[in-house]
């Protein structure tokens, strides 16, 4: 398996391997691009052009507001009209998949990256991913963060500031740190 693989699989890699460098750089030198403007980012801004060659999918309405910053973008996948504000980082070294009308406020971080406990493993220079996946109609606050191989239910509310480290069932306000329920919000 080569280490790009070995990444989306969820397994051990090497993460200065050269494909892996030169794919990250790659989807830097587009989020150059993006964050070159400060403009707000409206319904036929030319970046939407850029975001489809950076992101793997992503359906229609989207908006982001700059700066956005991500590992390698090809591992997100995002639903239709999602919304990013200002200064939201995602690392996609696992898939991201993101469902539809989802929005995120500022400063919000999506990490898939993750190191192992011990810390002789930890010094060799490898890591691993767990992919996120964050459902429909979900609205996540401000500088909230979101930890490796969560699970979002639909129509969840994640207040912010919170770090989300285990999966949220559909329809819950979570908020806190490690985020727990406040309450469910089901009609």
């Amino acid at each position: 398996m080569t280490e790009y693989e070995k990444m989306t699989a969820g397994e051990m890699y090497f993460a200065l391997d050269p494909e892996l460098v030169r794919m990250r750089n790659a989807a830097r030198a587009l989020l150059d691009e993006i964050n070159a403007s400060t403009a707000e980012m409206v319904p036929g801004d030319p970046r939407h052009e850029i975001f489809k060659r950076l992101f793997g999918s992503v359906g229609v309405g989207f908006l982001a507001q700059t700066p956005f910053y991500c590992d390698y973008g090809i591992n997100m996948h995002l639903g239709e009209r999602v919304y990013f504000n200002f200064n939201c980082i995602i690392l996609d070294s696992a898939p991201v998949t993101i469902g539809s009308r989802v929005m995120f406020a500022p400063n919000v971080q999506i990490y898939t990256a993750t190191h192992p406990l011990d810390a002789e493993a930890r010094n060799s220079g490898l890591e691993f991913a767990k992919p996120i996946t964050i459902g429909d109609d979900v609205w996540v606050g401000g500088s909230v963060v979101i930890c490796p191989g969560v699970t979002i239910g639909d129509r969840c509310v994640i207040a912010a500031g919170a770090v989300v480290t285990k999966d949220v069932p559909p329809d819950t306000l979570v908020g806190g740190n490690p985020a727990k329920m406040i309450k469910s919000i089901r009609k």
